[in-house]
C-alpha cells in the first residue's frame, strides 16, 4: 500500500466512513482509484495526463467529478450521490470533514456486484430480455440527447480519435499484447475506411451525432431491480459527442469479445427495429474496431502504471491481448 497516495491508505483502514464500511476494498483503473465502503461507492481521479484527460491539478479534478455526477445522473439519476472531498486538518484526514480540501471524488450507491452486467455474463445469465431493456432505456436517450456540432461526426473529427490510439501505443508494439502485424493491419483497416467521407456525411445529414455515453459496454451496466447504466465519459468531448453508432458498437463488441456474437447481433438488431437507424450498420464494423483497440490501450496503460500489482499488470496485460485480437478479426473482415 506505500505506493498508494496517502489519502487512499486512510479510507482503506474503513474508520474514515460515516457508515458501516466492513472489508473496504480498492480497485484501479488507469484513471481512478474506486474505493468500495460497505453500500456506498467512493471513486477518485488518478493526477494523471494521457493527452485525451487531464486530472493533473485539484482544480481539474474537482471540476471533472462535478462533470461526472451532471452528465451520469442523465441515465442514471439514483446511484449518483454527489461530491466528497478529502480534508487536512494539520496531520488528520478526514472525509467531508475540516481543514483543506485536498483531495475531491464522487460518492454513489454501491451496485450488487452479482448483477453487474459483466458478471452475469460469466455467470451465463445474460438473456435477451435484459439486451432489450437496454436498448429501450437508449433509444430514447439518443432521441433527446442534444446533438453535437457536426464537426464531431466528420472523418477529420473522428480520425483524431481514431489516430491517436495509434501513436499512444506504438511504443507498446512487442510488449507482450500488441504485434506488430496486428498494429499495421488494423492501422491501415481505419485509415482506408476514414477515407470513405461519404458515410460520415449521411450520418451528420441524419442527425445521429449526439451527446451519447461514450463508455458502453458491460463494466458500466448493472442489472438489477432496473437497468443502470452509469460511468459514461466526462473527461473529454469529443469522446462523448459522438455517431450514436459508436456508442452501440462499443457493447456489440463488448458482447463479441465475451463470446457472445448471437446475443450481439440481437442487440444491434432491436436497436436498429426501435430506433429506425438502420445507418449503424454500415458504421458498425469501423466503429467495433475502434472501440476494441481502445480497451486493449487502455489495458497497455493499466498494465504499466507504476502503482499497479504484478498480478494486476499481467491480467491488464493478457486481456488488452485479446481486444487486439478481437480488432484485428474486424479488420481483416470488412
Amino acid at each position: 500500500m506505500s505506493n498508494l497516495p496517502a489519502y487512499i491508505q486512510f479510507l482503506m483502514e474503513g474508520s474514515a466512513f460515516p457508515h458501516s464500511a466492513a472489508d473496504v476494498k480498492l480497485v484501479q483503473t488507469h484513471i481512478s482509484y474506486v474505493v468500495l465502503a460497505g453500500d456506498f461507492v467512493y471513486k477518485f481521479k488518478k493526477p494523471v495526463d494521457f493527452g485525451f484527460l487531464n486530472f493533473t491539478t485539484l482544480e481539474k479534478r474537482k471540476y471533472y467529478c462535478e462533470q461526472e455526477l451532471v452528465l451520469n445522473r442523465r441515465l442514471c439519476p439514483s446511484i449518483y450521490e454527489g461530491l466528497v472531498t478529502i480534508n487536512q486538518d494539520g496531520d488528520l484526514l478526514s472525509l467531508n470533514g475540516s481543514g483543506e480540501a485536498i483531495e475531491y471524488g464522487i460518492k454513489m450507491v454501491r451496485m450488487p456486484e452479482e448483477r453487474m452486467m459483466a458478471n452475469v455474463i460469466k455467470a451465463g445469465g445474460l438473456t435477451e430480455k435484459m439486451l432489450d431493456d437496454i436498448v429501450d432505456i437508449l433509444a430514447p436517450f439518443y432521441e433527446k440527447a442534444d446533438k453535437a456540432a457536426t464537426e464531431f461526426g466528420t472523418p477529420e473529427s473522428v480520425g483524431v480519435n481514431v489516430l491517436e490510439n495509434f501513436d499512444q501505443t506504438r511504443d507498446f508494439i512487442g510488449s507482450g499484447a500488441l504485434s506488430q502485424e496486428q498494429f499495421d493491419a488494423i492501422s491501415s483497416y481505419s485509415r482506408n475506411f476514414l477515407a470513405q467521407s461519404e458515410l460520415f456525411a449521411r450520418r451528420i445529414e441524419q442527425g445521429k451525432i449526439r451527446d451519447c455515453h461514450g463508455d458502453l459496454y458491460s463494466a458500466n451496466i448493472c442489472l438489477a431491480d432496473q437497468v443502470y447504466i452509469y460511468d459514461c465519459i466526462e473527461f473529454n468531448e469529443r469522446f462523448r459527442y459522438t455517431d450514436v453508432a459508436a456508442d452501440v458498437a462499443f457493447m456489440a463488441m463488448d458482447l463479441d469479445f465475451w463470446h457472445l456474437e448471437e446475443l450481439s447481433r440481437r442487440f444491434i438488431d432491436r436497436f436498429v427495429e426501435v430506433s429506425g437507424d438502420e445507418g449503424v450498420r454500415d458504421m458498425l464494423n469501423f466503429y467495433k474496431c475502434y472501440r476494441a483497440y481502445v480497451r486493449g490501450k487502455i489495458g497497455l496503460f493499466t498494465a504499466h502504471a507504476p502503482e499497479v500489482d504484478e498480478a494486476a499488470r499481467q491480467q491488464a496485460l493478457d486481456q488488452a491481448g485479446k481486444y487486439f485480437d478481437l480488432a484485428l478479426k474486424y479488420a481483416e473482415s470488412s
